[in-house]
């Protein structure tokens, strides 16, 4: 199954997300979308795992080490 990363900053949104919906209607796709520093949380498809990085643990699920682990495991990664 295809692994698709998106790097969503809040200037690219409007962009980005007419693409991640079409690629999330892949079949057997897998989307990620990760919201970067000042990221409000866009309206996303059903099925489309969204994280956030953040500096402060409590406001994100996603720390650098594990940004790095994401991108190099993803088939395809896409920043915005």
């Amino acid at each position: 199954m295809p692994h698709i990363l998106h790097l969503l900053k809040a200037s690219a949104s409007e962009t980005a997300l007419p693409v991640i919906e079409r690629q999330s209607r892949a079949p057997g796709t897998r989307v990620t979308v990760v919201l970067l520093h000042g990221v409000s949380f866009p309206r996303l498809p059903d099925g489309v795992t969204v994280r956030r990085l953040g500096e402060d643990r409590s406001a994100a699920d996603l720390t650098y080490a594990d940004l790095l682990d994401l991108i190099f495991t993803a088939d395809s990664v896409l920043a915005w």
